[in-house]
């Protein structure tokens, strides 16, 4: 019974990890997407305008 209390952490990490995949991939794109883009944009676009504005070089 030792090989099953040695398996089982590694079996049971590898369950949740493939869990977590698997939601990842389910929530990319859909009816946010647009909504998660837009938002990613404006704070790039915050942020580079505030590096502009305190006159740091661009790369």
């Amino acid at each position: 019974m030792d090989y099953v209390s040695a398996l089982l952490p590694p079996v049971v990490m590898a369950a949740f990890f493939t869990a977590l995949v698997v939601v990842i991939v389910k929530s990319q794109g859909g009816p946010n997407k647009a909504k998660e883009d837009a938002v990613v944009d404006a704070a790039l676009a915050r942020a580079e305008s505030t590096r502009q504005a305190d006159g740091s070089p661009s790369s």
